[in-house]
């Protein structure tokens, strides 16, 4: 039986919304804002910290008014907040929420995983409750989180019995972007698969329960677009799983190269773009306008992944 109300089937919703399976990856580096916003949040020496976590926030909420009505989520990496501090995750939080109040999913890319209580606490913080004098309490709720699944179920299952309760999603790592996964994911087993091809079996099999009305699971697979024969192997072997798919864009996949990644129905894959949204206005000479710079940047990734689908025949939005 389909489970209703899951995160897969809320996240189609908003991608049928928005006709685009896009993501904008808020990865907001304090050193790569324009210099001329980050000025007006300077404070003294004391302060540096909370002034550039103000910073960052701001310039967060100028680019999800930018990009609200065009992508259905938004991807948080955690990495540019926890580096500003305590401040730092404080306008991760309240970046999380005002992207929710724009309409958007949010994504937390944290890459969380470990084992026993420690495990659970990381899926209270951000995808189910935690205990506070009694009551239970959200703390970022945010709908979805990247885990890393080596440690295997025991380090997954936490996060996944949080899904069902309160309708969010995790997206496990299963074939990574970045260059340096060959040395790992592609080694032999001995069952004759790859190590990528095993967790991909797993991630498939631990979402089972988790499958909407939609027939997509909330438990799904981070699969790079810079490797796409090793996304269709996984796409044949994972029917029900949806796709995140970072690589496109600045570590440059093309639209053409994550297509392997969607299934005949036009589902079954979001793609996320990051620096090359957000930070569009690198190069312009005009700082000032950054905003419509990313508006412009993710219209035009939008119209990319709508070619690509098209000549794929699997454009589902005619």
């Amino acid at each position: 039986m389909a489970l209703k109300n899951n995160f897969a089937d809320r996240l189609i919703a908003e991608i049928d919304k928005k006709q685009n399976p896009s993501v904008v990856g808020l990865d907001t580096s304090f050193a790569k804002i324009p210099d001329f916003f980050k000025k007006d949040f300077m404070g003294s020496y004391e302060l540096a910290f909370q002034s550039a976590s103000q910073a960052v926030y701001e310039f967060n909420k100028k680019i999800i008014d930018a990009i609200y009505d065009i992508v259905p989520c938004v991807k948080l990496q955690l990495a540019y907040y926890e580096e500003l501090g305590d401040y730092g995750m404080e306008a991760f939080r309240k970046t999380a929420y005002y992207a929710k109040t724009r309409g958007l999913l949010v994504i937390a890319d944290a890459k969380r995983n470990d084992i026993g209580t420690t495990c659970k606490a990381y899926s209270s913080a951000f995808l189910g409750e935690t205990n506070i004098f009694g009551t239970q309490r959200s703390v970022f709720d945010t709908d979805c989180l990247t885990v890393n699944g080596y440690l295997g179920y025991e380090g997954v299952e936490p996060f996944i019995n949080d899904c069902e309760a309160f309708g969010k999603g995790i997206f496990v790592l299963v074939k990574t972007s970045n260059p340096g996964s060959q040395e790992f994911q592609c080694l032999d087993t001995a069952s004759g698969l790859k190590i990528y091809q095993v967790m991909g079996n797993l991630v498939a099999e631990w979402g089972k329960s988790l499958v909407g009305e939609e027939g997509y699971s909330s438990v799904g697979a981070v699969v790079g677009a810079t490797f796409p024969e090793e996304a269709k192997v996984l796409r044949s072997a994972m029917p029900n799983t949806v796709f995140l798919v970072p690589g496109y864009g600045a570590q440059g996949g093309t639209a053409d190269d994550v297509m392997p990644c969607f299934n005949r129905d036009g589902l079954g894959a979001i793609v996320n773009s990051s620096r090359k949204i957000i930070f569009a206005f690198q190069g312009k000479n005009d700082d000032n306008n950054f905003a419509d710079y990313a508006r412009q940047a993710a219209i035009d990734m939008r119209e990319d992944l709508r070619k690509a689908l098209i000549k794929e025949d699997i454009y589902r939005w005619n």
